[in-house]
């Protein structure tokens, strides 16, 4: 039999009449010619039910805008290659160090990981709805010149945003891995590393590597070290680059988790004490969060170091989704159809999700939702 939805009422859904609404206001301030909805994923291993929920519901919300305004979407899959491959303590001076997955792996071992992970799923979430799609990996996006130039252009100002961007240190973490081949290791917590402007377009970065010792390194708009930012810092100087007045007509929309919600906040004041005005903040869509039964968010990597149980009622699938029991159209279309009922209605839609819920949304014939009164 079908099975129901019902969803309590909030004080956003009561608002809305459709969940894209909540986009409209910055749609219509100034329409755009395209829309491009950013997703990010830590590119830490197959991804979960959590992270292809998201990235369904950003193809499903690309193809609702595109039919209601008339306007071209697209997706953006940022895969965030930076994240922590290994990590190791330096016996000397206690600090921690890492390296991320861009240099342990390797540019063509990271292109057969996404490849592998991830661009069925968006190939067949792309086929069906007609939202074309392209990816682009953090190594790509710091090395580009429109995220180095703001990165640049925010080193003076920095000290007025740092504190939101690190409350506990007031030092946002900016890792260069050491440049010596084979190596790539950098502190994890920046502790030592110190940064400062030589001119308008070059910054000189000085580090200690855990084998190697202090070194210095460059950045350039065109050329210099790997720019590796801890996820605050990283998404102030990505938000920046996008929403700074668009010379293509172009309205970044950021996909994000429920999770997110907090951090975001931090990221706007930081966005906003750097220059921005409320009405330049970047537009973001939060999705329904996973979570276990006592409302923390599902977490693969509790699960598999042994800190958590698999929630009841969630099947092994939900944290690899390789373990699928179909193929990857069939899991493509079993996302769609879910992610049509939680955009039925925004109360669907602005809420958080037990895993074994999501699971029975996913593997159910034909949810569909109840009204709301």
């Amino acid at each position: 039999m079908a099975t129901h939805l019902v969803s309590p009422n909030t004080v956003l859904a009561n608002a809305l009449h459709r969940a894209e609404d909540v986009l409209t206001p910055r749609i219509l301030s100034t329409p755009p010619e395209r829309i491009v909805l950013v997703v990010g994923t830590q590119i830490n291993g197959a991804p979960h039910i959590g992270t292809s929920l998201v990235q369904s519901l950003a193809f499903a919300m690309a193809a609702r805008l595109r039919d209601r305004f008339g306007i071209p979407t697209e997706v953006l899959f940022s895969a965030l290659d930076n994240a922590p491959y290994e990590l190791a303590t330096d016996p000397a001076s206690g600090h921690r160090y890492q390296r991320a997955y861009a240099q342990a792996l390797g540019d063509q071992s990271l292109t057969d990981l996404v490849s592998a992970l991830y661009q069925p799923l968006f190939t067949a979430l792309s086929r069906r709805l007609g939202i074309p799609y392209r990816v682009e990996t953090y190594t790509q996006q710091q090395a580009g010149e429109r995220f180095r130039r703001t990165w640049l252009r925010l080193l003076p100002r920095i000290d007025a945003a740092r504190w939101w961007l690190a409350p506990s240190t007031g030092t946002p973490h900016l890792r260069t891995p050491c440049p010596r081949p084979g190596c790539g290791w950098a502190e994890k917590h920046a502790e030592r590393t110190r940064v400062h402007l030589t001119n308008r377009e070059t910054a000189e970065v000085a580090a200690v590597c855990l084998h190697h010792g202090p070194y210095r390194t460059t950045v350039t708009p065109a050329t210099g070290a790997y720019l590796d930012l801890a996820t605050l810092y990283r998404n102030l100087v990505k938000e920046l680059a996008l929403t700074r007045t668009p010379t293509d007509g172009t309205l970044h929309v950021m996909v994000k988790g429920g999770d997110w919600v907090f951090g975001s906040l931090l990221v706007d004041e930081a966005l906003q004490a750097v220059g921005l005005t409320r009405t330049q903040l970047p537009a973001r869509l939060f999705c329904p969060q996973v979570v276990t039964e006592t409302g923390a968010k599902l977490s693969k990597s509790l699960i598999r170091e042994g800190h958590t149980p698999l929630p009841e009622g969630a099947a092994d699938w939900m944290l690899d989704v390789r373990q699928w029991p179909g193929s990857v159209t069939d899991y493509a279309d079993q996302l769609l159809a879910a992610a049509k009922t939680l955009l039925s209605d925004p109360r669907h839609f602005f809420r958080s999700y037990s895993a074994a819920e999501i699971g029975r949304l996913i593997t159910a014939p034909a949810p569909r939702s109840v009204p709301a009164p």
